[in-house]
């Protein structure tokens, strides 16, 4: 499922409202730390997308089957499409910096995240497992996810 996102900051709220609709029928529940991870993880990709690239964006959602237990293994995958061509750059945000923290973020509590070139633009996409809670515990007591630019901030243009 996908939605159409214009160059607008306010598109970021309307993308996590509809990113939280879409919930309802995955059988992911709206208090579960799953859905506010991944609530939390569009507003960031698309605020990239919106803010750094002043174009328009496609957000893309990759949930589990309806028929799905509640307690059983799933990833979910986040996707923001734009048309800037321009990857992704490394930014190290100092302590009084008001941005530049968004892919640092994600790359935080993604399970796994990165980018790649598409049509004449370009895809940053994460994904979510949804796991045991003690595996989830384990996870967070070791910093979240894992990506090749482990501890590098990153901002997208």
């Amino acid at each position: 499922m996908q939605l159409e996102i214009r160059p607008d900051p306010t598109e970021v709220g309307r993308a996590r409202r509809w990113a939280r609709s879409r919930l309802a029928g995955s059988g992911i529940t709206a208090d579960e730390p799953l859905a506010e991870t991944l609530i939390l993880l569009v507003s960031e990709l698309v605020t990239n997308a919106v803010v750094h690239t002043a174009r328009p964006a496609v957000l893309r959602l990759c949930l589990p089957a309806p028929a799905a237990e509640s307690g059983a293994s799933v990833t979910v995958r986040v996707e923001v499409a734009d048309t800037s061509s321009r990857a992704p750059v490394p930014r190290c945000a100092d302590g009084d910096a008001t941005g530049g923290r968004g892919l640092a973020l994600v790359d935080c509590l993604a399970d796994r995240w990165g980018w790649s070139p598409e049509g004449v633009g370009k895809s940053i996409w994460c994904e979510l497992d949804r796991c045991s809670a003690s595996r989830q515990s384990a996870a967070l007591a070791y910093g979240g996810g894992l990506s090749a630019y482990e501890g590098l901030a990153f901002e997208a243009v």
